[in-house]
C-alpha cells in the first residue's frame, strides 16, 4: 500500500519543469530524535538541494527548473511516526513537496508513480533495485554531507558513463540522460566561480582515452565538468577523500551510452 501526502506548508513546484528527486528518510534525518523532543536530527543532504533552488531563484525569481523533493520511507515504525516526520520537516524548514509512505516491496512503484528522476539513498541494494526497474539512483555519502559546504558536489565515475550496467534498461538509460541534461542546464545558469553546483569526473581505468570518451559523453548531454581526474589504474579512495563528493553517479546509476 502506497500513501502519498502533499505538504501544504510549501509551494508546490511546476510539475512540467521541475526536476523530481526522491530522498529516503535515512538520507535526510538521523536515526534518533533530538534530545527531549519528537523532532529528528537533520542531515545536510536536503539543505544542499534547497541551496541550489535558492540560488536559482536569486538569479531568476520566475525560475521553474528547480529540485522538487519527495521524502520516501519504507520502514513501518517510521510510518507510525509520520506526524513526527512531518513536524521535523516543518521544524527544520525543509521544502519537501510530498511524503511517500510505502513498503520495501513497492517503493520502486511509488517512485515511478511520482515521476521521480533521481532517487537518493544510502542503501546500495535500494539504488540497484530502483535503477534496474528504470529509476536512476545515486548513493549519498553521509560523511560528506555532514561537512559544511556552499556547493552540492557531484562526482561522475566512468562506469556510470561508458561501461555497461547489465541491469540497466532502455528506460533507465533514457531517464539518466534526461536527468543529466537537467543538471547541465542548471549548471549553465551560473559562472565558473559562483555556482552552487560542482561537477567532477573521475576515471579509474583506460588512461586519457577513457577520460576523453567520458567527457564527450557528458558534453553531448550539455554537462560540463569543473574538474576531471584520470587515475590510470590507481585506487580512487585517496582522491575521493580529498574531493568529498556529496553523491556519486556510479554503479547504481544507469548507463548513459549503450
Amino acid at each position: 500500500m502506497v500513501s502519498t501526502v502533499t505538504n501544504s506548508d510549501v509551494k508546490q513546484k511546476d510539475v512540467d519543469q521541475a526536476v523530481v528527486v526522491a530522498v529516503t528518510f535515512a538520507a535526510v534525518f538521523g536515526p534518533e530524535a533530538e534530545d527531549g523532543s519528537t523532532v529528528y536530527r537533520l542531515g545536510a543532504a536536503l539543505p544542499l538541494l534547497q541551496r541550489v533552488n535558492e540560488r536559482l531563484l536569486e538569479k531568476n525569481s520566475a525560475e521553474h527548473q528547480l529540485f522538487d523533493v519527495i521524502l520516501i520511507t519504507t520502514d513501518s515504525w517510521q510510518q507510525q511516526q509520520s506526524s513526527s516526520i512531518i513536524n521535523s520537516t516543518r521544524h527544520h524548514g525543509l521544502e519537501i513537496s510530498r511524503f511517500c509512505f510505502s513498503t520495501e516491496d513497492n517503493y520502486v512503484e511509488s517512485l515511478m508513480q511520482n515521476n521521480v528522476q533521481l532517487f537518493f539513498t544510502t542503501d546500495g541494494n535500494e539504488a540497484l533495485q530502483a535503477t534496474h526497474q528504470g529509476v536512476p539512483s545515486a548513493m549519498l555519502d553521509k560523511n560528506s554531507v555532514s561537512c559544511p559546504s556552499e556547493q552540492l558536489r557531484v562526482l561522475f565515475c566512468e562506469n556510470a558513463i561508458i561501461q555497461p550496467n547489465m541491469g540497466s534498461t532502455e528506460a533507465s538509460k533514457k531517464s539518466a540522460q534526461n536527468f543529466l541534461a537537467h543538471l547541465g542546464q542548471m549548471r549553465q545558469k551560473f559562472g565558473v566561480s559562483d555556482s552552487p553546483l560542482c561537477f567532477t569526473l573521475v576515471t579509474s581505468h583506460g588512461g586519457k582515452d577513457s577520460c576523453c570518451c567520458a567527457l564527450k559523453s557528458l558534453r553531448s548531454l550539455g554537462v560540463s565538468v569543473d574538474e576531471a581526474y584520470c587515475l590510470g589504474g590507481a585506487p580512487r579512495g585517496p582522491i575521493l577523500s580529498l574531493l568529498r563528493p556529496h553523491f556519486l553517479l556510479s554503479d547504481g546509476f544507469s548507463l548513459l551510452e549503450g
